[in-house]
């Protein structure tokens, strides 16, 4: 098994690289998120990879963090997704967007993957709700990067307090985080505070 592939980019394009490493090329198959995220070639990367056999072939699949292959490992794990549906789901929407789709059972986000009907994403939510934590995908949706946002607990429940009301008045997960992230915060906040000033940014 090859756990991560240190190397320098010989090409890129949306959906494959070639990792140079010690004279070797490998090719990847990985997420458009990663062809969008400024990466060239030449440049020196650390990818996180999965290597799937099949009857037909053994294909390796490359990521920039070990997050993101761990959810792809996840998807690959739900019934009826296979190797290239699971990169497609992580083309469309990013790990985090992702996990906070699944905890708010964000149908609609998930169906817009390209070959993710709405039944199958149904089944995602339905098998990998449980192996996400609510308060963890909110901090590192709000951190806006690899790292964590580090906030004080009673502002972090406000957050998701707000984020709840939200998705009970019908908005989806995905708008009421959006909205909620654009609030500036106060010390002192209170949930009530933080969803009134996520509205307005709902209209």
């Amino acid at each position: 098994m090859i756990a991560f592939i240190k190397g320098t980019v010989d090409f890129l394009s949306e959906g494959k690289m070639i990792l140079e490493s010690h004279g070797i090329g490998y090719e990847l198959n990985i997420p458009s998120s990663m062809f969008d995220a400024g990466i060239r070639e030449g440049e020196e990367l650390k990818i996180y990879t999965h290597m799937s056999v099949r009857e037909d072939g053994i294909s390796l699949f490359g990521f920039l963090s070990r997050e993101d292959l761990e959810i792809y490992r996840m998807l690959i794990g739900v019934s009826g997704i296979g190797p290239k549906a699971a990169l497609s789901v992580l083309s469309t929407l990013s790990a985090d967007n992702l996990r906070f789709a699944v905890l708010s059972e964000d149908v609609q986000a998930i169906a817009r993957t390209p070959g993710i009907g709405k039944k199958t994403a149904q089944k995602l939510i339905l098998e990998l709700k449980d192996k996400f934590d609510l308060q963890e995908a909110f901090e590192q949706k709000l951190a806006g990067n690899q790292a964590a946002a580090v906030r004080p607990t009673g502002e972090s429940d406000a957050l998701q307090d707000a984020v709840q009301a939200l998705t009970a008045l019908g908005y989806s997960g995905t708008e009421a985080l959006q909205a909620v992230k654009k609030v500036e915060i106060i010390e002192g906040m209170d949930s009530e505070a933080v969803l009134k000033a996520a509205l307005k940014h709902m209209f």
